[in-house]
């Protein structure tokens, strides 16, 4: 969890959490839907549990990306009623081989 102000296109600035996870479904060119798996402490009973969450996410113009992909992204502003995340990078693409 970083915390710098990086400029990405288009003059959008990324501050706050960054997060690496998988593409579920990129039907829209400039949204996807981005999830990854998170392990939450339960003090009380000392347990611990994995949860899933899901972001929509903005992807700059000039990203080409698809299901399956791993993405890093970043909190910036909100962008719409939805989307307060950009898609930083693309890590890997979600080809089998």
């Amino acid at each position: 969890m970083e915390s710098s102000s990086v400029k990405v296109g288009h003059g959008i600035s990324v501050r706050g959490q960054t997060f690496t996870g998988r593409v579920v479904k990129a039907k829209s060119p400039t949204s996807v839907v981005v999830e990854w798996d998170r392990i939450i402490k339960v003090q009380k009973y000392d347990r611990v549990y994995k949860t899933t969450s899901k972001l929509l996410v903005h992807v700059p113009k000039g990203l080409r990306v698809r299901t399956g992909d791993a993405v890093k992204i970043g909190e910036t502003r909100r962008l719409s009623r939805a989307k307060s995340f950009v898609i930083l990078e693309v890590l890997s693409d979600g080809k089998k081989n």
